[in-house]
């Protein structure tokens, strides 16, 4: 353990007894002690929900925002600042309700932000109605009749949507889960794991018992490797991670199904198309008085692509 500061704040966890939410957190907790990483450059983002308290839970920079919204704040965040270290805390309702075109926008860019998925089925906040990761058919205590809608899968949708860093875990596999995180933060580019996580009030479906009966890990199967070394193994470890993720009955998988660190990033595309966006990213640039503090040299040489040469288009009348 490198960690000098303590990460777990002293306000009251208010979740149900038993809730899945408290493994996340517990894991998170130990992962960031692990990497040992400046709360004052690591910044928690979340959404509406159960799981959107974790952000007060945390020492850590934290933003509680709207619901189905915490991506794009997170990415507004990383861009402005790609020194911080982003992470998303959502519920399946938050991040494939309402927030579902926001996570698919975060894995077409590939920014370095980790995406962790609170995935319990249900509303829990709002008293258990039917989430977007719950099966067609099945029925919940809170429903009055079965769920009308087919399920979201939400590691299959993570690799369509072109996530470099896929995985799932189980919310009381706190050691598990821990391993996943850390991973998950080192990674370059966009990471997301969909956590597994029983909600003891409203979901008596998916339960302990229901998990614990049916849960096997990756790593344990020797003939699959979800690392793409080469570019020509991207195409056969994706369609064998697409295989698997479609594993959903008497065995479920959790571990690592994607890692592919040879697709740039969000933000090394923005450094070839504006040099300076490195040394100067935008929470860098100094504003005084609505004017930046940048010489007139130094603007021309990060912008010299973008200036327009007016007495050249000038048009002739």
């Amino acid at each position: 353990m490198v960690s000098k500061w303590n990460y777990k704040s002293d306000l009251w966890i208010d979740w149900c007894p038993g809730c899945g939410n408290f493994g996340i957190h517990s894991a998170l907790i130990k992962a960031l002690e692990d990497l040992g990483l400046n709360p004052s450059k690591t910044v928690i983002v979340s959404g509406i929900g159960c799981s959107g308290k974790i952000a007060h839970f945390v020492n850590v920079n934290g933003v509680h925002t709207l619901h189905g919204r915490a991506i794009p704040f997170a990415m507004g965040i990383k861009i402005a600042n790609p020194e911080l270290e982003v992470i998303v805390h959502g519920g399946d309702g938050d991040l494939l309700g309402i927030g579902a075109g926001h996570f698919v926008a975060l894995g077409r860019r590939n920014i370095d932000i980790t995406v962790i998925l609170h995935n319990n089925n249900v509303y829990g906040l709002t008293k258990g109605q039917a989430s977007p990761t719950l099966p067609l058919g099945v029925k919940t205590k809170a429903l009055y009749w079965p769920n009308i809608h087919e399920r979201v899968n939400p590691v299959l949708l993570a690799l369509a949507s072109g996530y470099t860093f896929v995985a799932r875990g189980y919310a009381m596999d706190t050691n598990h889960l821990r391993e996943l995180i850390k991973k998950a933060i080192m990674h370059k580019g966009a990471a997301f794991i969909d956590v597994l996580q029983p909600c003891v009030t409203f979901n008596d479906i998916y339960t302990m018992e229901f998990y614990k009966k049916r849960i096997y890990k990756l790593e344990d199967d020797p003939n699959f490797d979800p690392i793409v070394r080469k570019d020509e193994e991207t195409l056969p470890k994706y369609l064998k991670a697409v295989e698997k993720s479609l594993e959903w009955g008497d065995r479920i998988p959790i571990g690592i199904f994607y890692i592919n660190e040879n697709v740039s990033t969000f933000e090394e595309r923005l450094s070839e198309r504006s040099t300076g966006y490195k040394e100067i990213p935008p929470a860098k640039s100094i504003i005084e008085e609505g004017k930046p503090i940048i010489d007139q040299e130094t603007f021309e040489s990060m912008f010299k692509e973008f200036i327009v040469n007016v007495k050249k288009h000038q048009i002739n009348k």
